[in-house]
């Protein structure tokens, strides 16, 4: 019975971590009003790790055992924590839209799948169809947003940077991890790696001119970043990264901005469009392709 129910979490974190990595643009949309990026992700980061540290002492968690785990843990952290979140909130501070930006760092899954490609990792002509396919796709959900967000919805050399660099970050991290990270218990894990997000955010975060407007959509923004999206969503990719493959597991990123649509459609009736209904079923499909090829 307790076999029986493992295996159907298993099979069920990939939705899951989908479903609560799609709301992070919708995160955005309430707090990136009241707040600065970097100081928004500093005060995320520790009270995210507020939040783990009495679960770590209660659960007698180990911490990781050695110097060189503790390091490659940081080195992920930077990367998959503050490169990747501090990149993507910048771009869109800048003035860069939730579409255009999605689309940026949905290039992932085929940065991935050509660095595991040029060192000889294993991606069939399946898989390769199935990230082409899942690209078309996320095109097609996001190309009704391009140029409707009026002329401070476009990009520039300085949000497309901000924007390349969250991409770089997230796939160096992904593939990083799967390298060099040994398997730990993840709310240690966790902690090690948003200690040195901290590290690196907040000389940003000080650096930034705006303040804090701390009201109730700032309150709840913060409260569904460190509960859902951190103790939650960043736990899943974790240990998906530990437990599959590379190319399948970013492949899941293609999901994120249909099922981010799907959400502001239900939450603030934005249309969903033939075209997203279409780029959704095609990147769900290009997503299966993916998934299926690599068991």
């Amino acid at each position: 019975m307790s076999e029986a129910r493992d295996n159907a979490w298993l099979r069920a974190m990939p939705v899951v971590f989908v479903l609560i990595w799609s709301t992070g643009f919708i995160v955005a949309r309430y707090g990136m009003p009241h707040a600065p990026p970097f100081k928004f992700l500093a005060w995320r980061y520790a009270l995210s790790i507020l939040c783990f540290l009495p679960w770590i002492v209660l659960a007698r968690v180990r911490w990781p055992q050695t110097r060189t785990q503790w390091l490659h843990l940081a080195v992920t952290g930077v990367l998959m924590h503050a490169g990747y979140l501090g990149g993507v909130w910048a771009a869109v501070k800048a003035g860069m839209g939730s579409g255009l930006s999605a689309l940026v760092v949905g290039l992932q899954p085929v940065l991935t799948a050509l660095w595991l490609s040029a060192n000889g990792g294993q991606v069939n002509k399946r898989q390769w169809l199935g990230l082409l396919l899942g690209f078309a796709g996320l095109v097609l959900v996001v190309s009704r947003k391009f140029g409707a967000g009026g002329p401070g919805d476009q990009a520039t050399w300085l949000n497309l940077s901000f924007a390349v660099g969250a991409l770089l970050c997230i796939t160096v991290g992904t593939l990083y991890q799967k390298r060099f990270v040994a398997p730990c218990d993840v709310r240690s894990a966790n902690a090690v790696q948003l200690g040195a997000a901290l590290m690196a955010t907040l000389p940003l975060a000080l650096m930034e001119p705006e303040a804090m407007a701390w009201n109730g959509e700032l309150a709840g923004a913060m409260a569904w970043s460190v509960l859902g999206l951190t103790l939650g969503g960043s736990s899943l990719l974790y240990m998906l990264i530990q437990r599959g493959a590379a190319a399948s597991v970013t492949s899941l990123m293609y999901l994120v901005p249909p099922c981010t649509a799907l959400i502001a459609w239900v939450l603030f009736s934005e249309p969903i469009t033939a075209a997203t209904l279409a780029g959704t079923a095609l990147t769900a499909f290009g997503v299966s392709l993916v998934v299926r090829a690599s068991r």
